[in-house]
């Protein structure tokens, strides 16, 4: 049986504001907008080309042997991109806050780009859940 990671929860103040940064800014497919239940609003969006959507949720109850995530909670989700200063370049060119590239280096995180997997980006949404951006060599299906 496989065992696929599908929906990662975002937990966010404003939906709509987060729909625009993560549909109008980082360019993701807003895949749904649906109120499921009286007052239970979900938005799910998709990076492109990922597997994996993310979901920003209202209304919606707490779910049996769950712990409740704050807005802004949420750190080190991970994209890879193959081309780390293109996804840069199409961010800023969005409008979204990056850090430059950098990789880790004999005296910790320096500027600028590393060898094959150590190339890195971070930037954060409105409520300040933290994204990190890594270069990979090939696309995950030549992988």
């Amino acid at each position: 049986m496989n065992w696929t990671l599908e929906v990662v929860l975002v937990p966010v103040t404003d939906m709509d504001r987060a729909k625009e940064f993560y549909g109008g800014k980082c360019g993701f497919t807003l895949d749904l907008d649906t109120e499921v239940a009286p007052g239970v609003r979900i938005i799910q969006a998709t990076p492109p080309g990922s597997r994996c959507s993310i979901a920003l949720q209202s209304g919606m109850p707490q779910m049996p042997g769950t712990k409740e995530m704050s807005p802004g909670g949420l750190h080190g989700l991970q994209l890879c991109v193959t081309d780390i200063e293109a996804a840069r370049a199409e961010l800023v060119g969005r409008g979204v806050d990056v850090s430059p590239v950098m990789h880790v280096g004999a005296a910790g995180w320096e500027d600028g780009k590393g060898d094959t997997w150590n190339s890195f980006m971070t930037f954060q949404d409105p409520d300040g859940n933290g994204w990190v951006v890594q270069e990979a060599p090939s696309e995950l299906s030549e992988r």
